[in-house]
């Protein structure tokens, strides 16, 4: 059995505003219904796969949980990181957690966020690099280009790639080239792009690990004898985690080590890392359009529309080679040919402190989500979503009062020592500093809105005495 190793901590911003630093791109469905997290667990599921390990934060903790229910699927562990510190300490994290249970445990690291449409065809590229897997050797699959990328690192091959598959030989990795070198290398037929996706032993990983980052190894390993079990999941240790180099597993192991092999892979991949890639992978018309949601294009040419709200209406005229994602709080408008480039007004957005750099209008939590309708100088209104069997913590506030008016479903709401069910078109108050909760007892989703009076609403004024989701004091929801 294979033990995939998901990768689901990163927090990419080429995606804005769709991609946020609050809820990234893996968690959003860019290509079809499925989002790229679920795409990614469902493709690395049924026979021959044993359930996965996933690395993530304690931010997405729960979001990856949901959304792993949501198909199906449900983690063998999952894994929380203190810091992001990179990929190489989360492969060696993962690496030796399952070391405990099968010392010679087969891993695939994968990212969440790549796009691979042939899942048979990726499964057999899998199996075809199990037999260099068993000579001890680490496996790196590389993507056969199709045209010379700048965004991606290479893999040099040591020897001419096999017609029926198999792994060769790597002699080297290769950083993200100019564009006349990257003409060079696709000509060539000898470089791959670099995936990022892994097989290997675990015990073979270590090993490597114990060679070239043996300072690593002993933190790693401390961090995962430290760590604390935590409401379904397992959080590693801060202390020895924090000191950690922020390194890539390629830069920490790859590189250095000698017995690398590459499978080459041809069936199709992105790793989405703009939104031209999405315009690529997503289906157009005869004249290279591709909407979604509610958007028109009327006399467009090679553009992407998307409106990523129920309440947004986009339209396009005469453009040509356009990028326009619009949401609730925030719209980018980029040329096709500069979406690599979106990073720079993510950046422009921070430096003024906006918080359409980061954080999405909809504010999602373990036990559902938030959104603000309208806000004031002493006002907010909320629309709140509970999800079946879920429940908010025992608070109360110092500078609010709210109203609740129940609008789909039935809460279950206590206020000091009275607790009532509150059904569609009944309200309650809650008064300034009282004790509360708000339940969803049901088994369909529960949706109230939410009216909060006083001198200062914002989500840090809570003091929480019980919470089954064991969030600290002055946390947000």
């Amino acid at each position: 059995m294979i033990t995939p190793v998901i990768l689901s901590g990163g927090s990419g911003t080429r995606l804005w505003p769709l991609s946020r630093k609050s809820y990234p791109k893996q968690f959003v469905p860019l290509i079809g219904h499925e989002t790229l997290f679920q795409a990614s667990a469902r493709r690395v599921s049924g026979p021959g796969f044993a359930a996965a390990i996933v690395i993530t934060n304690s931010d997405f903790r729960f979001i990856v949980q949901d959304q792993m229910a949501d198909i199906g699927l449900s983690a063998q562990t999952i894994l929380i990181e203190p810091e992001a510190r990179n990929t190489a300490p989360a492969v060696l994290a993962a690496a030796l957690h399952a070391q405990r249970n099968e010392p010679d445990a087969v891993l695939l690291v994968t990212p969440s966020d790549h796009v691979v449409p042939d899942t048979a065809a990726f499964v057999a590229s899998v199996e075809a690099g199990l037999s260099a897997v068993n000579q001890g050797r680490l496996v790196t699959f590389g993507i056969q280009p199709t045209y010379p990328e700048t965004g991606y690192g290479y893999l040099e091959l040591s020897e001419d790639q096999n017609s029926d598959g198999a792994t060769v030989a790597l002699s080297r990795f290769v950083e993200k080239p100019e564009l006349a070198r990257a003409k060079d290398m696709l000509e060539s037929g000898r470089y791959l792009w670099n995936s990022g996706i892994f097989l290997f032993r675990a015990s073979d990983i270590v090993a490597a690990f114990q060679q070239y980052m043996p300072e690593m190894l002993a933190q790693v390993t401390q961090a995962l004898e430290q760590a604390q079990e935590d409401i379904g999941f397992l959080r590693l240790a801060p202390e020895p985690w924090s000191p950690l180099e922020d390194i890539s597993i390629d830069h920490a192991v790859m590189e250095k080590a000698s017995n690398l092999s590459v499978v080459p892979f041809s069936a199709g991949w992105s790793d989405l890392g703009s939104w031209d890639a999405v315009w690529g992978e997503g289906s157009r018309d005869e004249n290279g359009v591709q909407l979604s949601g509610d958007a028109t294009a009327i006399e467009c040419e090679d553009s992407l529309l998307r409106a990523d709200s129920d309440d947004l209406t986009v339209v396009g005229l005469g453009l040509k080679g356009i990028v326009v994602v619009a949401m609730n709080d925030a719209v980018l408008v980029v040329d096709k040919a500069r979406t690599q480039d979106v990073k720079l007004a993510v950046a422009a957005l921070k430096a003024k402190g906006a918080k359409q750099a980061t954080d999405l209008p909809k504010d999602h939590r373990p036990w559902g989500w938030f959104e603000s309708l309208a806000v004031g100088a002493r006002f907010q209104v909320k629309r709140i979503h509970v999800h079946p069997g879920a429940a908010l913590s025992l608070q109360s506030h110092f500078h609010r009062s709210e109203h609740w008016i129940v609008v789909e479903g039935t809460a279950k709401v206590t206020v000091g020592d009275d607790t009532r069910l509150v059904t569609e078109n009944e309200s309650i108050y809650i008064p300034l500093g009282a004790v509360h909760r708000m339940e969803n007892p049901g088994k369909v989703p529960m949706v109230l809105i939410e009216v909060q009076t006083g001198s200062y609403v914002g989500e840090d004024d809570i003091v929480r005495y019980e919470d089954r989701y064991a969030r600290g004091q002055g946390t947000k929801g």
